[in-house]
């Protein structure tokens, strides 16, 4: 396909997932008349005396938190996952259909919180701030990844209200699980595919790709690249991807770890000037699975999924189509990078 057909309904694959997307620029023209949601407020007090991840306050459970100057991680006091499971006598009603199966799920979950000060995100932070947590997240995950029992460990953070973060307070969660989840698992077979097949790394060959084109690229430095995928599925996706090829965020060294702080700076400010409000969005890192293997397939990446349509107030939901039939999107990658690359960064 050329240019001027990506302005017309096309469909766009994802060999990372395996899948393809629905594109449809033409409805941009439409009007809109669907849900408005109010913006965020955006100013916050550095201390709040009822936050449970400030400082010196007490949690839900009891805990008090320590007077912390820096990085703060513990076991979260809701987990969603449990590293012991009670054993359950067999009462005679076990599942034994292969149609209905159930299995127990061991894992940890972590919070770390990122600063004590209560009014700050990651596009507000100072750089050196952001390497510390870059240093947080690679120690969390080797101590998790060499838990004998687990093997994955995803680290990800929700921000603002409208992506289901129930704290403002700057913090991002780590679930560590006993099996690989689905989207990791996924992309694992992808890229095995792909390296068996052509016998290069799939994520290397297609960031070649996108800096030659140029087109999808929202900002760079030495070490990752920020781009909107090709595939992208929601408005203002970003996938960042490592410059050199390496597993996991262990396998950094001190220049690539400021890089990674240099790089999430600069695409969160670029979401804050978008549409000037505190961005929403769900943000992950997908690294090679703790199950004892070397998985030389794997690029280190991170995703950004922001839900952000056409202004602060316009959100895009997955529903109808995309739950149905296949994801879609209206503004072409292309438009989206454009924008981003012209929005000033902090």
């Amino acid at each position: 396909m050329n240019k001027e057909q990506f302005q017309l309904p096309h469909r766009r694959y994802n060999p990372l997932r395996g899948q393809w997307i629905l594109v449809s620029p033409q409805r941009t023209q439409r009007p809109w008349q669907g849900e408005v949601s109010a913006p965020a407020a955006t100013e916050r007090p550095s201390y709040d005396p009822t936050c449970y991840l400030c400082p010196g306050n007490e949690r839900s459970q009891g805990q008090r938190n320590p007077d912390y100057k820096g990085i703060f991680a513990f076991d979260n006091d809701f987990p969603s996952l449990l590293p012991d499971l009670p054993a359950v006598a067999d009462a005679g009603n076990a599942v034994s259909s292969s149609l209905l199966m159930a299995e127990p799920e061991r894992g940890v979950s972590r919070v770390i919180c990122f600063h004590p000060n209560h009014s700050l995100t990651l596009a507000q932070m100072e750089r050196e701030d952001i390497v510390a947590v870059v240093g947080a997240w690679t120690e969390e995950f080797r101590a998790l990844g060499a838990q004998p029992f687990i093997q994955y460990v995803q680290i990800f953070e929700n921000r603002g209200a409208m992506m289901g973060a129930s704290n403002p307070h700057p913090h991002c969660q780590i679930w560590a699980t006993e099996h690989v989840p689905v989207d990791p698992a996924a992309e694992t077979d992808t890229q095995l595919a792909y390296q068996a097949e052509h016998g290069r790394c799939m994520l290397c060959d297609y960031l070649k790709t996108e800096l030659e084109s140029g087109e999808r690229v929202v900002c760079a430095n030495d070490s990752f690249v920020a781009v909107v995928p090709f595939w992208a599925v929601w408005p203002f996706e970003t996938l960042i991807l490592s410059r050199s090829h390496f597993a996991d965020m262990t396998q950094m060294n001190a220049d690539q770890k400021r890089g990674l702080a240099d790089i999430l700076k600069r695409v969160t400010s670029r979401y804050d000037h978008l549409f000037g409000v505190s961005f929403p969005y769900s943000m992950g890192f997908h690294q090679r699975p703790t199950d004892g293997s070397a998985h030389e397939e794997w690029h280190f990446h991170a995703h950004f999924y922001p839900p952000l349509l056409r202004s602060a107030t316009v959100r895009k939901h997955m529903v109808g189509f995309e739950l149905l039939g296949m994801p879609q999107r209206d503004i072409t990658p292309e438009s989206a990078a454009e924008r981003l690359r012209s929005m000033q960064e902090s």
